[in-house]
Formats: structure tokens, C-alpha cells, sequence
């Protein structure tokens, strides 16, 4: 984009994109006088029905450049029962709700209905939605392509369609689905997508999707913002090191800490990096993916409000979460894909505030590290020294921990006596095969089945002279082998296994 149409678009209002009063009247209420720079460019193609493809760095508005030209474009018609008219498209529940949120705010003017198609929510109540008619349906795929295999959801009627935070929408797997219902919806349909990062590769994924698109790009891909400071804080591996680190950080940052999101990569880490937060007595919150919708939405309600200060999230917080007044970002864990990273840090720094990043980085995560300097093209500092003013790694410090990936234990010695040894200090002794052990080995082997090769040739030679069905004879050798050796005598004594005390019922003679 050039100079000359940076300063053009600098210079515009809301109120010259081609809104309608009642947008604009809602959007002046909002408290919005000037569009960011991805609305000012995406906002009249959207008005004239073209195909859009939008990228800009997180945070820039892109929620309010799909949502304010649609409540213009819906302002006539109406809609029917189970055929929406526009359709919205969201990676996680969380976005979905923020974006139903929007179009409350903007379209309070209006008299559209707004359907959410998210789990964790009954299937009933949506469907009272649905029967009503909804000019907007926002939805996740999985739960949509459930309601539509029910026969609840016509998709015939559709006329725009949204794919939000497109890049995670096809990178992460949903690929199948957005094409299942890309080909449900009519093809004269209008397609919008935006992302934060559009690599060259999910770039041409859109080309099946989008019919001769304006390419709106306000910042190069994969940038990230400005206005926030960046920082790289070394750590020891172990957990208990990393969470000792992320607490003299916190505590280090004082006053200046307003509120904060905490971002791991698994699950397990962020229930227990909650836990050993508030065990030291921070106010804190946890959020993940299997928590279910009204946990989420309470705690993120708590957080946005002020009641909690510190969120440890995992990557469901990072894409396009609408929490305007964040002031730092902790990166427990270093991102293992570098895209992330980008959004992660997009949760501050947001409508020209400025805002605080810090990223917890071991000797293992180098890697990850320097992917995502690549990405972003820039180097980031770090907050007190780099990984080598840190002591050397061992062996027993690279050793995974128990869990998934966790080599297996070793055997030969009793759990007992392995948890003794570890407190002495003593390591197990690795025994290392000889050639001649080894061959003397085989030898063995080699003789038994030798052996067990000479016992069955003998088993069906003499089931053939006896003119028995192969198997019979060496199923009962096998038999008697097991049985113990006794005599008729044994067998008829009367004790049938009671002893003195058999009952005398079993005594009696039956005559058949």
C-alpha cells in the first residue's frame, strides 16, 4: 500500500465508507469516529459485494470490517425459517460469542436476528433459533455440519459468508469441513476472509474459496505490533525453574502489572501452572479447551471485569479474543508454532495502547526461538542475559519427565529398590552383551525349536496311524501333560473336593 493511500485512508471517517445511518449512528455511539486501516480498505468492497481477502496484524479491528457492512447489507430482507442469510465461520467458541457481541453493539439499530451455533450449549435452544429464522448465524463448523445433518439448517439461502482467523480455520484441520460447507452454500455467494497471517501455502487454499478477491494488506504478515515491548527471560528446563522465573517476574513488573494472560502450550501445563499460582496466592484464572462453555465464558467475564488479574490460557485464548486493556503477555511456554506467537502478543497492545510481552525461554526451545525471529523478521531482546549465563545442561536435566513421550521403565529391579538407589545417588548398571554370550544364545534357541520341531512331527505321525483328525491327539497329550497323575481310586474316593464334609445330597444315585 502506498504512501499517498496510507494518508488518503488516514483522513477518512466512518461516515464516508458508504454505511448506513443506522450503522453509523451505532458506531458513533460505540465511541468510533475514524476507521483502522483494514476497515477503511475492506469496508466499501464489502458494500459492493466483492470477494475480500483481508490481513492484518491482531488487534487492528478486523471483527468490526466484516460486521458493520453487513448489518448495512442486511437492512432489507428478511429471513426464513431454518435458511440463514449470512453465515459466520470461527475457529473456537470464544470468538464466535465475541463476534455475536458485535453485532449487539453495532446493529442495536436494527431488527436482525443473531443464531450462535457453538458446543457446550443445547441443541434445543438452537434450534428455536434456527426455526425463527436468523439473518446472522455464527457458528464453529463441527456444531453447524451436526445441525445440518440433523435437517435443522438449510444453507441454500446464504448470500455472505465469513471465515475468521482464516489461517487457523484451514491450518489447523478444518480443511474438510470448510469445504463440506463451502459446497452446501450457493456459489453466486460473497466470501470474506481475514487473518492475522496468511502464509504463501494457505494462500492458495483460498483460491478455491474466493472469486477474484480484493487483497486488502495493511502490515506485512506475520508482523507484530509496534507499540509492544518485547523481552526474552532465560530459565532453567525443569518446571519448578520456569515457574519460579515466571513469579520474580510478575512480582518484578509491580504496579505497572494491570492484568496479564498467561499462555502454555498444553493443557496439563496451564491446570498446573494454576495450581502453583495460587498456591503462592495469586489472583488468577485458568482457561482451556476442556472446560466447558459457561466455565469459559464466566471466566472470561471475571477477567475482562477486573475481578481476576492474571489468566493462564491456553492457545483458545489467542486468536482474536476482544479484551481491549491487557497490559502484559507471559509466554510460559515458547510457542511451537511461530504464527502463534504473533497472536499470542496480540492480546496487548491493542487500539494504540501500549503493552508488555515476556517469553520464558530454556536451552530447548531455541529452536522454536529463532523460527519465530524469522518470522517476524526482527530480534528480540532479552530482559536479563541470554541462555548462555546459564549453568550447562546434563544428561539427567534433558531427560524427559514421566508422561507422553516418557521412556518406559527400565525393568529387573523392583520399584522399592529403584526409588532407594535414586536417593543414594547409585545409577543402574548397563550390562553389555559379549559376542560369545550372544551366540551362545542362538545356539540355545536353535535347539529348542529344534526339539519342539521333532515333537510334533512325532504327534502327527501318530495321529495318522491311529487315524485320529489331526490336532485331536495333540490337544489331548497337551491336556493330560496339565492333568496330575491319579489313580481311579483318587477319582472315585467321594470327596469330589469337600473332604469329610461333602453334602449328602450329592451322594444320591440318579438314574437316567
Amino acid at each position: 500500500m502506498s504512501a499517498d493511500t496510507t494518508t488518503a485512508q488516514e483522513a477518512l471517517t466512518f461516515a464516508d465508507l458508504g454505511l448506513s445511518p443506522k450503522v453509523l449512528s451505532a458506531v458513533t455511539d460505540a465511541g468510533y469516529t475514524k476507521p483502522t486501516p483494514i476497515q477503511a480498505g475492506a469496508i466499501p468492497h464489502s458494500l459492493q459485494g466483492k470477494d475480500v481477502l483481508g490481513i492484518a496484524q491482531t488487534g487492528t479491528g478486523k471483527t468490526a470490517a466484516f460486521v458493520l457492512p453487513m448489518i448495512t447489507r442486511l437492512e432489507k430482507g428478511r429471513a426464513r425459517a431454518r435458511m440463514p442469510r449470512t453465515l459466520i465461520l470461527e475457529p473456537t467458541r470464544e470468538l464466535a460469542a465475541q463476534v455475536e457481541e458485535n453485532f449487539v453493539k453495532y446493529g442495536k439499530n436494527n431488527r436482525l436476528t443473531v443464531a450462535l451455533l457453538i458446543g457446550g450449549v443445547s441443541f434445543d435452544e438452537q434450534e428455536k433459533k434456527l426455526e425463527r429464522g436468523a439473518d446472522v448465524l455464527i457458528a464453529t463448523p463441527g456444531r453447524l455440519l451436526d445441525h445440518f445433518e440433523r435437517g435443522k439448517l438449510l444453507l441454500t439461502g446464504v448470500e455472505i459468508l465469513v471465515i475468521d482467523e482464516a489461517d487457523r480455520m484451514l491450518d489447523m484441520g478444518f480443511i474438510p469441513d470448510i469445504e463440506r460447507i463451502c459446497k452446501l452454500i450457493p456459489f453466486t455467494r460473497q466470501t470474506l476472509f481475514f487473518s492475522a497471517t496468511m502464509p504463501p501455502e494457505i494462500t492458495k487454499l483460498t483460491e478455491q474459496f474466493l472469486h477474484a478477491p480484493a487483497r486488502i494488506e495493511v502490515a506485512r504478515a506475520a508482523t507484530t505490533n509496534s507499540s509492544i515491548t518485547q523481552r526474552l527471560v532465560k530459565s532453567g528446563s525443569k518446571p519448578w525453574d520456569k515457574r519460579e522465573t515466571l513469579r520474580n517476574l510478575i512480582r518484578s513488573e509491580g504496579d505497572a502489572l494491570k492484568n496479564a494472560i498467561i499462555f502454555c502450550n498444553r493443557k496439563i501445563e496451564v491446570s498446573d501452572l494454576f495450581k502453583s499460582l495460587q498456591k503462592h496466592e495469586f489472583d488468577v484464572g485458568a482457561l482451556h479447551g476442556d472446560m466447558d462453555q459457561r466455565a469459559r465464558m464466566a471466566m472470561l467475564d471475571n477477567f475482562r471485569s477486573g475481578r481476576l488479574k492474571l489468566l493462564v490460557a491456553s492457545d483458545v485464548a489467542a486468536r482474536g479474543l476482544d479484551i481491549p486493556d491487557v497490559s502484559h503477555v507471559f509466554n510460559f511456554d515458547v510457542p511451537i508454532h511461530a504464527e502463534d506467537y504473533v497472536h499470542r502478543i496480540g492480546r496487548t497492545g491493542r487500539a494504540g495502547r501500549s503493552g508488555k510481552s515476556f517469553t520464558v525461554v530454556t536451552r530447548g526451545d531455541t529452536k522454536h526461538l529463532d523460527a519465530i525471529e524469522k518470522l517476524t523478521g526482527q530480534t528480540i531482546e532479552w530482559h536479563d542475559g541470554d541462555l548462555s549465563t546459564l549453568a550447562p545442561v546434563t544428561e539427567e536435566d534433558d531427560a524427559p519427565r514421566r508422561g507422553r513421550g516418557a521412556p518406559k521403565r527400565v525393568r529387573g529391579k523392583a520399584d522399592g529398590e529403584r526409588k532407594r538407589d535414586h536417593k543414594r545417588g547409585r545409577k543402574e548398571e548397563v550390562v553389555e552383551a559379549k559376542p560369545a554370550d550372544v551366540q551362545e544364545f542362538r545356539a540355545e534357541v536353535a535347539d529348542i525349536a529344534e526339539e519342539r520341531r521333532t515333537r510334533k512331527d512325532a504327534i502327527k505321525s501318530d495321529n495318522a496311524s491311529r487315524g485320529a483328525r489331526p490336532g485331536n491327539a495333540s490337544n489331548q497329550s497337551r491336556r493330560d501333560d496339565r492333568r496330575p497323575n491319579r489313580s481311579n481310586d483318587d477319582l472315585n474316593d467321594g470327596t469330589v473336593g469337600f473332604g469329610d464334609d461333602m453334602p449328602a445330597f450329592m451322594k444320591i444315585e440318579v438314574k437316567v
